[in-house]
């Protein structure tokens, strides 16, 4: 018996050794936010503060020690998240994933991104100060891998740490570029259902703008055989360990319209969901310089900011800068494919990729005058003629490291307007305010006109001569207002006014989120930083209100039973809003999905409706098809003895829901709210695994929102008893000009990217409830609140 106890207590003690052992392992991966460190080619003592949520404040003599120090501190906290976002656009991903990532690195080695990072490289001017202080970011990455501690992730996944080069800064920067872009979702789906169902189906879709009512206002046949290509896109993306762009809010708010008289800034850009998120906030202070800014992994130069002077932020333009084009292969010469003037050799590049645990992949890409070919590069995406992808990124000179380092380091805003041009692709909405009482709204992108006829929302024709052309317009024609006399601009992914008759051709968003902004800054001369974070966190959708109001009236009360009519009766009282506690979101939502699958899906089909499912094309799609009586969507060709109506489909899409949610939730509808079925968790690549899910993920937390309310938390509709969130607010920012000091923000989760950091996740509660806290720019404050790590010359 004795040897059984000792055996059990030796047992137990080596669990406990090993315990401590890991426990000491993970706490020395921590990074060092306080004492001394030295830091090559740094000229004299910077000084770096670590406020109480992890961002870093710091002090140097002037930039380009501060910018070795941001790399430095920027590393200790997401270096993994900088190895994840340099590895996408060069195809690398597999060498640490294996197998699972190949499709990704294809995709993306076929883009051409590497090569075009290559090329806008090689024509830098290398005594610029964005190259020159650029380099000295990277030496303070790279300084950190020398001598820093290795991130967990890099244990686990056994990867080499290796040095950080300009071309990762223009990849990640490419990468972004591509999550921001829409064609690649959309364009192929919409060309099979047109080939397929008619012109006459599509245009209920809303593929001739007429749905997108609520506009930026200005101061000035075939087999069906595309669809792979957008289910491969979309699939790869949402997937992906790095997280793509979405859509985003912003409004400024002028001087005549606050209770101060100074103007006020807010910003909230949507980004799908991950861990670590999406942001690294850090605050410099030189002489000569001063910006509070939001980096990406990897970047030298913030795509958002402030100082005391102006603020700066993004929304997605949505215009459409990615095409593609169908190709005739020579009958003669499968070498060969044809152009307007006559048949031409398609380009070859031979790429290898490395496949962790596996052999190497040969892939062999082929490219037309369009741009790489996207046959057997995308999965099951293999059609009878090569289909190429058109896209300006690549296509146009790149600027971006200018472009960037230009947005953060204006004089004023007639220098911040100029140095836009600069920006090729994505197009943005990029939103201004200052401390003079300036507001302006301008938009980025080489933009263009197409032949009268040409629609870039089907696949074009690339050898007629006529699809292809464009009209490329100049930076005076990109849409803007500046001061207008309207006194706030903003952006909800809404489509712009027409410029002197032409309406840019894109995949915007539908009005919801546009018309409950512009309706709040139209009725109200009083804004302060409180209303405005109201604001930004706001919940009701006036739009949903309509469509519930309008499907209502196609129901009879005497074809539901008691439960069914108790349901409706919520909907019927309900003002929009998507609150924890609100019951109408559960049953609004579950209804909305029956309609849009028992009205689409026959016709389209299962793949089809499952990608349409995932555009912009759904959501435009609801508030007008579905109160269009003569639809041609409405009847099921599943049951040609029936004929369905508007108010059949309705009806039993309503009965529909009410069932679904009954068997999920429960009898009493009162029960049905909104909390119990809307929830985030944010996943982190690694949190895939259970065991190591609880250290790496964050969450399950309950959170208010919806779909295209201003606090965007978006998520599928589905009959799933649970929605999860994927994307929504990757930062909300409150900035306002009477009192820059005390300017708001707040991430997701946390600052680090590092499990063991207190800031991994200190913010997540806040988040979820919110709230905000200070974006600290007195350094005495600062100084009396943080922690401190100096750098000296070395």
């Amino acid at each position: 018996m004795k040897r059984i106890k000792y055996f059990f207590l030796s047992l137990l003690l080596l669990v406990v050794v090993i315990g401590i052992g890991i426990y000491a392992y993970l706490h020395s991966t921590k990074p060092q936010y306080e004492g001394e460190l030295p830091l090559k080619n740094i000229t004299s003592e910077t000084q770096v503060y670590f406020d109480e949520h992890g961002v870093p404040h710091i002090y140097a003599n002037n930039q380009k020690d501060a910018l070795t120090a941001l790399g430095y501190v920027h590393a200790q906290d997401r270096l993994w998240q900088m190895e994840l976002l340099r590895r996408i656009a060069p195809g690398k991903l597999s060498e640490i994933f294996g197998k699972i990532t190949l499709d990704n690195d294809k995709l993306f080695l076929a883009l051409g991104i590497d090569e075009h990072s290559e090329e806008a490289i090689a024509k830098l001017d290398k005594n610029s100060p964005s190259y020159q202080l650029a380099m000295a970011y990277l030496d303070g990455i790279n300084q950190y891998i020398e001598n820093g501690k290795t991130p967990l992730e890099f244990t686990i996944l056994g990867i080499d740490k290796k040095p950080f080069t300009l071309k990762d800064v223009y990849n990640t920067y490419g990468y972004m570029s591509f999550s921001f872009a829409m064609a690649q979702k959309t364009d192929p789906l919409l060309t099979d259902l047109k080939n397929k169902l008619g012109i006459e189906f599509v245009k209920e879709l809303g593929v001739d703008y007429s749905f997108n009512t609520t506009r930026i206002k200005v101061t000035q046949e075939q087999k069906e055989v595309y669809v792979a290509a957008s289910k491969a896109v979309t699939a790869l993306l949402e997937n992906s360990p790095v997280p793509p762009f979405i859509g985003s809010n912003s409004w400024v708010v002028g001087p005549q319209k606050t209770k101060t008289g100074k103007v006020i800034f807010a910003n909230d850009p949507h980004i799908e969901y991950s861990q670590p998120g999406t942001w690294f906030e850090a605050h410099i202070s030189c002489p000569d310089y001063e910006m509070y800014g939001y980096y990406l992994a990897g970047t030298p130069f913030p795509l958002l900011g402030h100082n005391r002077d102006y603020a700066y932020g993004l929304t997605m333009f949505e215009n459409d800068d990615a095409d593609f084009f169908k190709s005739e292969i020579n009958p003669a010469n499968p070498n060969q494919y044809k152009t307007s003037k006559g048949f031409t050799d398609f380009k070859v590049r031979n790429k290898t990729i490395k496949v962790k645990d596996s052999v190497d992949v040969q892939l062999v890409i082929k490219e037309t005058q369009h741009g790489p070919v996207m046959n057997g590069i995308l999965k099951d995406f293999n059609p009878e003629e090569p289909v190429s992808f058109h896209w300006i990124f690549t296509q146009q000179p790149n600027h971006i490291l200018d472009a960037v380092y230009s947005l953060s380091h204006a004089k004023n805003i007639d220098d911040f307007h100029k140095n836009i041009e600069l920006i090729a692709a994505p197009g943005l909405n990029i939103m201004y305010g200052d401390a003079q009482n300036n507001i302006a709204w301008f938009a980025s992108g080489k933009l263009y006109q197409l032949e009268k006829g040409v629609n870039p929302n089907f696949i074009l024709d690339g050898s007629n001569g006529i699809d292809d052309k464009k009209k490329f317009l100049p930076f005076s024609k990109n849409p803007k207002a500046q001061n207008p006399s309207w006194n706030y601009v903003y952006s909800a992914n809404n489509m712009p006014e027409a410029i002197d008759g032409y309406e840019y051709q894109g995949y915007y968003l539908p009005k919801d989120r546009a018309r409950r902004i512009s309706y709040l800054l139209e009725t109200k001369n009083d804004w302060d930083k409180e209303t405005i974070a109201a604001m930004i966190n706001d919940n009701t959708s006036m739009e949903a209100v309509d469509i519930v109001q309008n499907m209502i009236s196609t129901i009879n009360l005497n074809q539901l039973n008691a439960q069914e009519k108790e349901a409706l009766q919520v909907l019927k009282s309900w003002k929009g809003t998507n609150e924890l506690s609100d019951i109408a979101p559960t049953i609004y939502n579950k209804w909305i999905y029956f309609y849009l699958k028992n009205t689409f899906e026959d016709e389209m089909g299962e793949t089809h409706f499952a990608q349409f499912m995932k555009t912009h094309l759904m959501k435009q799609t609801i508030a007008y098809q579905s109160k269009n009586e003569n639809s041609l969507w409405w009847d099921n060709i599943k049951t040609p003895k029936n004929k369905e109506t508007r108010s059949v489909i309705l009806l039993n899409s309503f009965q529909e829901a009410i069932k679904t949610i009954n068997s999920q939730l429960g009898s009493d509808v009162k029960s049905w709210t909104w909390n119990k079925v809307h929830k985030i968790e944010y996943k982190h690549p690694l949190g895939t695994v259970s065991l190591l899910r609880p250290l790496f993920n964050v969450g399950i937390f309950e959170i208010p929102g919806a779909n295209e309310v201003i606090n965007n938390t978006m998520y599928d509709l589905s009959a799933e008893p649970v929605y999860m969130v994927k994307a929504g607010p990757s930062t909300r920012r409150v900035i306002d000009f009477s009192d820059v000091e005390n300017s708001w923000s707040i991430l997701p989760t946390g600052q680090s990217g590092n499990p063991m950091s207190p800031f991994y996740n200190d913010q997540s509660q806040l988040y979820k409830e919110g709230k905000f806290r200070k974006m600290k720019m007195n350094k005495k404050e600062i100084e009396a609140s943080s922690t401190k790590l100096i750098f000296l010359p070395k």
